[in-house]
């Protein structure tokens, strides 16, 4: 598939996308590159580290978000950063946002790719820009709490707040809804990246088996994006702070490649794209190649 002005084989290999969070408050590095110098810093020593993609977000989406920012906040955190990074690097640019207005802005600007952690079903015109615009997308896996029903056990503790049947043919039919809403708004089939959405509308449990089974969700047929950076799941696992998550990480990443994930979401570059080759030297039997 082509993001930007590059060409990607998601059939056999697995790209890095490096994030660049432009928040105070997201839950691995709120804070630590709101500077633009040392946002613009951080790209350059990504770039150097192999990074496929940049993924740049200005609204912290970790648990217990309450999605009240305006597009207007958004679009003032993350607009300069985006013209700063189109006018400097040469790398496809992904814009981590559920809203339209801003999806709509950042192409303006030159963002080549809109990665939605509502799959399309948080803005209904959001389907319509990325269409119009022809741009790719990352459809990522995502439920709402309200309107779902919920288990509960004799003590009262709510096991199923999300209103899960069978868990993996539930998350499967949600992200081909989302696949139906893309395809009904003009965006190509090979415009299209899934993301199952690890440490969203989930369990500690039920990340774990998405993780597991990620090979259910390609038979979807589309690339998949797999997003565990410093997650809960890695740090309930391990009993481990966000900054000591890299290990954990990294075990995550090698499971992608080896299920056939075509894209990582990463915070630490340089450690998943050497993971990443050793995986592929293991599984091709050969050197891989060096870009």
């Amino acid at each position: 598939m082509r993001i930007g002005n590059r060409e990607f084989d998601v059939e056999n290999r697995t790209y890095v996308m490096g994030i660049l969070n432009v928040t105070p408050d997201s839950f691995s590095d709120g804070g630590k590159w709101n500077s633009m110098d040392r946002a613009l810093g951080h790209v350059e020593e990504m770039l150097a580290e192999g990074m496929d993609i940049l993924d740049i977000g200005g609204e912290s989406t970790r648990p217990g978000s309450d999605y009240s920012m305006s597009p207007q906040e958004e679009l003032e955190r993350v607009m300069p950063y985006i013209q700063a990074v189109k006018a400097r690097f040469d790398v496809p640019l992904s814009l981590d946002t559920y809203k339209s207005q801003v999806a709509e802005a950042g192409i303006a600007a030159g963002v080549d790719l809109i990665n939605d952690i509502w799959g399309l079903k948080w803005d209904e015109e959001m389907a319509r820009v990325i269409g119009e615009h022809d741009v790719a997308c990352c459809l990522m896996h995502n439920r709402r709490k309200a309107g779902h029903p919920t288990s509960q056990t004799q003590a009262g503790e709510v096991i199923n707040e999300f209103g899960y049947g069978n868990f993996q043919e539930d998350v499967a039919a949600d992200l081909a809804e989302s696949v139906e809403l893309a395809l009904r708004a003009g965006i190509g089939r090979d415009r299209i990246i899934l993301d199952p959405g690890v440490g969203f509308a989930k369990s500690y449990e039920q990340n774990l088996q998405v993780i597991h089974r990620l090979e259910s969700l390609r038979a979807l047929g589309y690339p998949l994006l797999l997003g565990t950076s410093r997650k809960s799941v890695v740090g309930l696992t391990l009993d481990l702070p966000v900054t000591e998550r890299l290990e954990g990480t990294l075990v995550t990443t090698v499971m992608g490649v080896l299920k056939g994930c075509a894209f990582v979401r990463v915070h630490d570059v340089k450690e998943n794209v050497r993971a990443i080759r050793m995986a592929r030297a293991i599984l091709e039997e050969r050197k891989p190649d060096s870009d």
